[in-house]
């Protein structure tokens, strides 16, 4: 008898902007998400190796470019600062399940920016991206805060 194990690795993303009284002011609704060469070799081959420079998810970072290309190690556009993210699952999950807020009082930007993508990296700064997408556009100011949902789902 012949068995396969078929693994596919998917992502969902979802990004709201709140304005200074916590209202919703934009919501990208869910992205799919587009995992880099890199993010394949360093976060899940190595990883699962414990292989010397594997890496781990910690940050979500916003940008004002365009999606990640396969080859890409950087987020095109990104912004002032990263967040640290939270992550969370079940013991009979196969999502993983990250939280990311970016909120006013880090200044996570300066001045008003058009955000348009979001990626995951391992550190607050610099590092590798793991994966990330593009979502319309949407305009944030420095009094507003932007949440960020990030599923990872292996299927």
């Amino acid at each position: 008898m012949k068995t396969k194990d078929n693994v596919e690795i998917k992502g969902m993303f979802r990004v709201h902007i709140r304005d200074e009284d916590g209202k919703l002011a934009g919501d990208s609704g869910w992205q799919e998400n587009q995992v880099v060469n890199l993010g394949f070799n360093q976060y899940l081959v190595s990883l699962l190796g414990a292989m010397a420079g594997s890496k781990q998810i910690s940050h979500a970072a916003l940008g004002t470019g365009g999606a990640p290309g396969a080859a890409d190690t950087t987020l095109a556009g990104e912004v002032e600062q990263r967040a640290a993210v939270t992550a969370a699952t079940s013991s009979t999950s196969k999502t993983l399940n990250l939280l990311a807020t970016f909120a006013s009082t880090l200044s996570f930007v300066t001045n008003t920016q058009n955000i348009s993508n979001i990626g995951l990296f391992n550190t607050s700064s610099g590092g590798t991206i793991f994966a990330g997408n593009t979502f319309a556009s949407s305009s944030c100011a420095t009094n507003q805060q932007v949440e960020a949902t990030y599923n990872i789902i292996f299927a």
